[in-house]
C-alpha cells in the first residue's frame, strides 16, 4: 500500500472539476488504457484576456493520477495561459503535499496534459513522435526520458522508472536507459580543473573523496543493493578509487563489468571524468 498524503487522498476521494468544460477550446489527451493510465484534460479560456476559466478532466488510473489530475485543474483555473506553462510536475507533485518516487511518473502525465491542451488551443499541431521507442512496453521515447531526467534532475534508472514508466514492464529497455542517464550525467558534470572556487579553479582532494564518498554511498550501494549486492570506498589517489565489492557483488563473475560499465561510468559521470576504479582484494 502506497502511503499518500491527506492531500492526495482528498483529491482522489473528493476530486475537483471531473467532466468536460462547457466549451472547449484546449485539449489534451496523454497516455492510453494499454498502458494503464490515461487522461483527458479541456480547458475552456476568455480569448479577451488568455485566462483558463474552466478546466476539467477524464481520467483511468491510479489514485495519484487522479489526484494529479484533480490538483492540476485547480492549480490552472484563473491563471493566464502563459501563467500555466510554467507548471512543472514538481509543482503538482508539491501541490499535493508530495507524491510516492514510484507515482511521480502521474505528475508528469499531468503537465503533459496541460502542454498538449494549450497547444491544441494555440492551434498548434500535435508533434510526431520526436526521437526513437525506448521502452516499446510503455511506448516512451529518448527524447522524452531525456526531458524528465533533465527536469527532475534525475540520477538512477529506478527513478526514470518512476517518472516515465520506462522499463517498468519487461525490462528489456534498462540497459538503453543506463546509457541515457550516463550520458547525461557525463554532459552536467564539472570537467575535472573547471572553476569551483578553490585555488585556481583546481578541484581539492578533500573535495574530490566527499564527491566519491556521496556518489557512492547515495548513488552507487543502493543500486547494486537491489540486487543483493553492496560496495565499499576503500581509498582514494587522485583519479584512482579503490573499492571493495561486497555481497553478491564479490563473487560475481560480472564483477569486472559492473565496475567498468556502471561504477566507473558512474564516478565520472559525477565527480570527474577521469576517474579510474579499481577493485581491492585483500590478501
Amino acid at each position: 500500500m502506497w502511503e499518500y498524503t491527506d492531500q492526495v487522498m482528498e483529491h482522489f476521494e473528493r476530486p475537483r472539476n471531473v467532466g468536460v468544460v462547457a466549451r472547449i477550446d484546449g485539449e489534451g489527451q496523454v497516455g492510453s488504457l494499454s498502458c494503464g493510465d490515461a487522461l483527458r484534460l479541456t480547458i475552456q479560456v476568455d480569448k479577451a484576456k488568455d485566462i483558463i476559466e474552466d478546466a476539467k478532466f477524464q481520467t483511468f488510473g491510479c489514485a495519484s493520477a487522479i489526484a494529479s489530475s484533480s490538483a492540476l485543474t485547480e492549480m490552472i483555473k484563473g491563471r493566464t495561459v502563459d501563467q500555466a506553462l510554467t507548471i512543472t510536475n514538481q509543482d503538482i507533485a508539491n501541490y499535493l503535499g508530495g507524491l510516492p518516487r514510484e507515482k511521480m511518473h502521474c505528475s508528469v502525465m499531468g503537465q503533459e496534459a496541460l502542454e498538449a491542451a494549450v497547444a491544441n488551443y494555440r492551434g498548434v499541431k500535435p508533434k510526431a513522435v520526436e526521437g526513437q521507442i525506448v521502452c516499446e512496453c510503455f511506448g516512451v521515447t529518448d527524447v522524452e526520458i531525456e526531458r524528465v531526467i533533465r527536469a527532475n534532475r534525475l540520477t538512477t534508472v529506478e527513478e526514470v522508472t518512476q517518472f516515465t514508466k520506462a522499463g517498468g514492464g519487461c525490462g528489456k529497455c534498462q540497459e538503453k536507459l543506463e546509457r541515457i542517464l550516463t550520458r547525461i550525467l557525463h554532459r552536467a558534470a564539472p570537467k575535472a580543473g573547471s572553476g569551483n572556487g578553490q585555488g585556481k579553479g583546481r578541484m581539492t582532494a578533500l573535495k574530490r573523496i566527499k564527491l566519491i564518498e556521496d556518489a557512492i554511498v547515495n548513488q552507487i550501494a543502493p543500486a547494486l543493493m537491489r540486487d543483493g549486492g553492496d560496495i565499499e570506498l576503500v581509498d582514494v589517489d587522485g583519479p584512482e578509487v579503490l573499492v571493495a565489492l561486497k555481497g553478491s557483488c564479490a563473487s560475481c563473475p560480472s564483477a569486472k563489468r559492473t565496475l567498468a560499465d556502471f561504477v566507473t561510468e558512474r564516478l565520472r559521470a559525477l565527480v570527474d571524468p577521469e576517474i579510474v576504479v579499481r577493485e581491492y582484494r585483500p590478501d
